[in-house]
């Protein structure tokens, strides 16, 4: 397992976004050499977790527990066969794209050593937004996206320093609960009734997250409304769409 790129953002303007100045970072490319890592702060204060990175909307975007987002090249050369054309380390914003990485299978507070010294957790999964949709360029791109349900895996840093591409991955702890990022993003998206599952993920899961599940489970208790599923097929349900 290892990391193929470590990808930056810088600000540009497009016309896709709601962020008040028209800008975003989301078109990430790879960097040439180290990136320092660490965590940025709280959201809506601090942004990215890595130096040099563009996080435009701190409103929504950024903070310690969206600090660094994960794709796996394998989910992105599925997407690269399904659209028919290529995509880039970095195409889905992604700051780290890896290889022989199970990201979406991930569970909820796995920890990766990122070369020699930089630990990160594993928080969430990425809910799709309409910037994302945007930069695609891909008609009704937030449906298909959710479809999938692969979306990546948001992480905070726990211990702080610099990664390149090259470095190994390496899972250095796995909770002992079942909840993966799949699931999360399954259960705030499309299949509401998993949300009673969330709360044993604790802490480390994203904190918008686990206020929605115990909000359900105030509500509905275990059992969910009668009926059951509660299709949200736009992506939202976390609260808000929470794209870089």
């Amino acid at each position: 397992m290892r990391l193929l790129s470590v990808n930056l953002g810088r600000p540009r303007a497009v016309p896709y976004t709601d962020q008040p100045d028209g800008l975003t970072g989301i078109d990430k490319r790879p960097a040439d050499g180290p990136v320092r890592v660490a965590a940025p702060g709280t959201e809506g204060s601090g942004a990215s977790g890595l130096a040099g990175d563009a996080v435009c909307d701190v409103r929504h975007h950024g903070g310690d527990h969206q600090a660094v987002y994960a794709m796996a090249r394998e989910d992105l050369d599925a997407w690269e066969r399904e659209l028919g054309r290529p995509l880039t380390n970095g195409s889905f914003g992604e700051n780290l794209t890896t290889s022989g990485v199970d990201v979406s299978g991930a569970l909820i507070g796995e920890r990766w050593r990122v070369g020699p010294r930089v630990v990160l957790e594993v928080t969430s999964g990425r809910i799709p937004c309409l910037t994302f949709q945007g930069h695609m360029g891909e008609q009704g791109w937030v449906k298909r996206f959710t479809r999938r349900a692969a979306p990546g895996a948001y992480l905070r840093v726990i211990e702080a320093g610099e990664i390149r591409a090259g470095d190994a991955v390496e899972i250095v702890h796995r909770p002992g609960h079942d909840i993966t990022v799949a699931l999360q993003f399954r259960a705030v998206t499309t299949e509401r009734e998993l949300l009673p599952l969330l709360p044993a993920a604790g802490s480390a899961l994203h904190p918008e997250a686990l206020a929605v599940a115990r909000a359900y489970l105030e509500k509905y208790g275990a059992g969910g409304p009668s009926g059951g599923r509660t299709d949200s097929p736009d992506g939202a349900g976390q609260g808000r769409a929470n794209s870089i």
